[in-house]
């Protein structure tokens, strides 16, 4: 098996911590409530969380699995950019690595033609000055046995972008610079800077899509940017329309 080793994960500013086995990384971190950037990379999770609680299937040893803690200075209802932002980050990150296709799906998954490469889940907490972000990503390393009929939809791996394929240490390393980086711009500066890049690594920019909402209903139209707080723009018949919450479930 790749090994994960702290020592070979190289994030400045940030503490590097590794375990064998855990629940979840971002549980942990949000547990710890830290004081200071820690990132925790794990072999396996045993109740790894993506968004809206869906569970993220990953077999020991075959994914990378970190999550970023970062005290932000921004209170918690401004952070609503942040899985946009560290979706940019991942997406940056990928293709130094090689895997020029890497894009994103709003708000939060990693894909490349369509097939789903990663997932990024955020959760923060209110701090007496400021706030708690915890950024987590997933990455499919190897290609594992049974996850694409499981989930029902293609999935890709590093494995078969990348030759030759970098270890697990230097893929976290390269992704946790960029995400640590891209946190620390988002802190000072605001979302405003990252949405016209967003639009440069969106998967479906200028595409028809169809977007299941959190009450089940279905709504239609071109994907037309970004809002101010990250929300997505559909151009639909009846005018701009903005969704906060929900998911793709088609694009053509």
């Amino acid at each position: 098996m790749d090994q994960l080793d702290s020592s070979a994960i190289r994030v400045p500013g940030a503490e590097v911590r590794v375990v064998r086995r855990c629940t979840s990384t971002n549980t942990l971190l949000l547990a710890l409530g830290a004081g200071q950037p820690v990132l925790l990379a794990a072999d396996e999770q045993s109740a790894g969380r993506g968004r809206r609680g869906r569970r993220w299937h990953s077999p020991a040893g075959s994914g990378v699995l970190f999550s970023l803690a970062l005290p932000m200075r921004r209170p918690v209802r401004e952070l609503g950019g942040l899985s946009i932002v560290a979706g940019l980050a991942a997406v940056r990150a990928l293709r130094a690595l090689g895997a020029a296709e890497a894009a994103l799906k709003w708000p939060n998954d990693l894909l490349v033609r369509g097939a789903k490469l990663g997932g990024i889940l955020v959760e923060t907490r209110a701090r007496d000055a400021g706030s708690l972000a915890v950024v987590g990503i997933g990455i499919n390393h190897l290609p594992a046995s049974g996850i694409a009929a499981r989930l029902r939809r293609s999935v890709a791996a590093l494995a078969g972008l990348l030759r030759p394929l970098p270890a697990r240490n230097a893929v976290i390393g390269a992704l946790g610079r960029e995400l640590f980086a891209a946190l620390r711009a988002f802190d000072a500066t605001g979302f405003e800077p990252f949405r016209a890049a967003w639009e440069g690594a969106h998967a479906h920019a200028g595409q028809r899509l169809r977007v299941r909402l959190a009450d089940g209903r279905v709504v239609a139209g071109m994907a037309a940017g970004l809002a101010a707080d990250g929300a997505l723009q559909l151009r639909t018949q009846r005018g701009l329309r903005t969704v906060r919450n929900g998911r793709v479930v088609s694009a053509a």
